[in-house]
């Protein structure tokens, strides 16, 4: 088996040197390389992507392609979901395993199990309440939905799954980003005195019995620290600037500037909004700095302005951790025929993962 070439050397390559490689290892590779591009990604990796999207987008293109390799420029919860969809048949590579995402890591398996056990002290939870983890979570919860009866969402079918779980029990337990669980229920006529937050660092949650009895919605203390950064303010000032202007927002965002918001939708949403627009028409976006600074570079020649909607550069900063050497290391390995950086999720988790990833499908579908 060939040598592992060591991430220290490519640290010491400059970008263009970098570029060079990943096109020489492309060329390569060929058909048994597939980049995948999160939006989020940036341009000077993103460029390098045969398929770009969100994350449930580039799942699917990962269950299609044929690749030996599948190269996954985004976060570990991502490229967790690549080879659950893929049964483990193609060899899933995340160019830098310190790629994760904050969101996902405000609940974990140990807390949320905790969190049922407590639930089961005030009522069945296996009768009464559906768990519903957004796909920006570990495997090992979406395994732990699939055992509950339970789903996942993403932020473009949350509606459709919400709309399910309320079919068959009458509470949702929402994780791990409080703010598309509220925003997305809110927007069905649940109302906010229906909604619990539920604070994994207290006892029960910090409710009552009778705050948990009496919600509808139970959502977890978690939220993105990217949209966190956006606020009512700096929505009031743009009016105030350009009283015409668009605003539109992930539904990651605080309810509030949702709530202020004309438009309120996924990145693949708020991407195919903003197309869309007319010649003379001024947007300002609530989302990840890189994907609106491509989005306003695209624009700009049809004449349409986009507008980042923080003052103060806001960007994800786990998804910024992949960058040209990491990618050039991981193809250049590849080349030589040593696999680095696989994700590999047990079958034993990504069983069940699979049951409520495939019933997401099946009820948006």
């Amino acid at each position: 088996m060939a040598a592992v070439l060591k991430m220290e050397e490519f640290n010491l390559l400059d970008d263009s040197e970098c570029e060079a490689r990943i096109a020489s290892a492309k060329r390569i590779l060929g058909e048994r390389l597939c980049i995948l591009g999160h939006h989020y990604q940036r341009d000077e990796v993103f460029r390098h992507a045969d398929f770009s999207g969100d994350s449930l987008k580039l799942s699917q293109m990962a269950a299609t392609t044929d690749a030996e390799y599948i190269v996954f420029c985004g976060v570990h919860f991502m490229a967790e979901v690549a080879d659950i969809v893929t049964h483990g048949k193609r060899q899933v590579i995340l160019p830098d395993l310190a790629a994760g995402c904050s969101m996902a890591d405000m609940a974990n398996l140990v807390k949320v199990r905790k969190c049922w056990s407590e639930l089961a002290e005030v009522l069945d939870p296996d009768q009464s309440v559906t768990p519903v983890t957004y796909i920006n979570s570990a495997a090992d919860l979406k395994g732990f939905c699939g055992s509950h009866g339970g789903i996942v969402c993403t932020s473009s079918n949350a509606r459709a799954v919400l709309e399910w779980s309320f079919a068959r029990r009458e509470k949702v337990l929402f994780f791990p980003d409080q703010h598309l669980g509220r925003n997305t229920a809110y927007a069905m006529g649940v109302g906010l005195d229906e909604m619990v937050v539920w604070d994994f660092t207290k006892p029960l949650g910090g409710l009552t019995p009778e705050q948990i009895r009496g919600a509808r919605m139970i959502l977890w203390k978690g939220f993105c620290s990217v949209h966190q950064m956006f606020q009512p303010a700096h929505i009031d000032h743009f009016r105030g600037r350009v009283p015409q202007g668009k605003v539109i927002s992930h539904p990651e965002n605080a309810f509030e500037v949702c709530q202020k918001s004309d438009f309120v939708g996924s990145t693949e949403y708020i991407l195919r909004t903003v197309r869309a627009s007319q010649p003379g028409d001024h947007w300002l976006v609530g989302t990840e700095l890189n994907l609106v600074n491509r989005l306003a570079d695209e624009m700009k020649a049809r004449d349409v302005t986009v507008e980042f909607m923080s003052p103060t550069v806001c960007m994800c900063s786990t998804m910024f951790r992949t960058d040209p050497q990491h990618l050039a290391w991981v193809l250049d390995n590849a080349v030589a025929g040593r696999t680095v950086n696989r994700i590999q999720v047990p079958e034993e988790v990504a069983e069940p993962a699979r049951a409520a990833l495939d019933l997401m499908l099946e009820v948006v579908d």
